[in-house]
């Protein structure tokens, strides 16, 4: 009887993982603007240059001031090593994945980042935190881990 409640625990969980697999990947491609925000956003375009100066400042920064790393960590791919059934809504954005940093503009990137990503844990970081000229640096960082 152990081994049958086992099975069936072990397979409730397995079909969790799944349905949270398959929402992750529709849900990269989902906006995290709200629809009537959404055309503003994406019509901004990053005013600074992507220079490596540039992005070295938003690298500081990602690891520094802005504490992205403590979310996102270290190598951009955000945190994985926890139980997805502990947290609500969704894990932090893998910045690496190709189809995600193709899927966002640099506008909608800045408005998470001023106004933070309804649904998830993604909360504003300007101005509180970040200034926006610093935001578009982290911008430029971030763009960076999506580069083979």
């Amino acid at each position: 009887m152990r081994r049958l409640g086992a099975f069936f625990m072990a397979l409730s969980w397995g079909l969790q993982a799944i349905a949270l697999a398959g929402d992750a990947a529709s849900d990269l491609q989902r906006p995290r603007v709200p629809p009537q925000a959404l055309a503003a956003a994406q019509a901004l375009h990053n005013p600074l240059p992507a220079t490596s100066e540039v992005v070295e400042r938003g690298r500081a920064l990602y690891y520094g001031k802005g504490f992205c790393v403590a979310c996102h960590g270290r190598d951009g791919r955000g945190i994985t090593d926890v139980n997805p059934t502990m947290l609500t809504g969704a894990l932090p954005t893998d910045f690496t994945q190709a189809e995600w940093q193709a899927a966002r503009t640099d506008g909608e990137l800045l408005w998470v980042l001023q106004y933070g990503s309804p649904g998830t844990a993604m909360a504003s970081f300007i101005p509180a935190v970040l200034t926006e000229e610093e935001a578009w640096q982290v911008i430029w960082f971030v763009r960076s881990l999506g580069r083979p």
